[in-house]
């Protein structure tokens, strides 16, 4: 069994945290669509104002995985929740039971935080991760459609007259 370690992410892990979204992107056959930079990431996430957390899996001094959470807030609850951004294992290191205890480590940070719930959304196509969340409790919320503006969707409407 590969011994492998948890926590939190600092400043300079930003090299290492880009490598996983592009290793994400590129699982997710869009790696294209990475814009960030590490001076965005340093900035977003360790800055004044950090906008999320991060977790690192690491075997030895390697990073196997993170997760990337932060918090959101549901008025049915009257309180806040996590919405888990991204979880990702690197393929050579999947397995061993880093996405399980990467997902553990949120819930017990959720826990911790009093969150009325943790969601997060996967590609319909990843029977893999679906099977994985389905196997720890997770259900889906088949009533519901995620919508999202991209920027320039967002900077049209901003704009607009009424």
């Amino acid at each position: 069994m590969t011994e492998f370690t948890i926590r939190p992410a600092v400043e300079a892990d930003a090299p290492v945290i880009l490598e996983l979204i592009r290793g994400l992107a590129e699982y997710e056959r869009a790696p294209d669509q990475v814009v960030c930079d590490e001076s965005r990431l340093r900035a977003s996430l360790f800055g004044e104002r950090p906008e999320a957390e991060v977790l690192l899996a690491c075997i030895g001094d390697q990073a196997a995985g993170f997760a990337v959470f932060f918090h959101n807030y549901s008025t049915w609850l009257g309180g806040k929740g996590i919405y888990l951004e991204d979880l990702f294992v690197r393929p050579e290191a999947r397995g061993k039971g880093i996405g399980k205890a990467l997902l553990k480590a949120v819930a017990v940070i959720a826990k911790e935080r009093q969150c009325g719930r943790m969601r997060w959304a996967v590609l319909d196509w990843n029977q893999p991760s679906i099977d994985f969340y389905r196997g720890l409790g997770a259900f889906a919320l088949d009533e519901w459609t995620l919508y999202q503006l991209n920027r320039e969707a967002i900077e049209r409407l901003a704009d607009s007259e009424g």
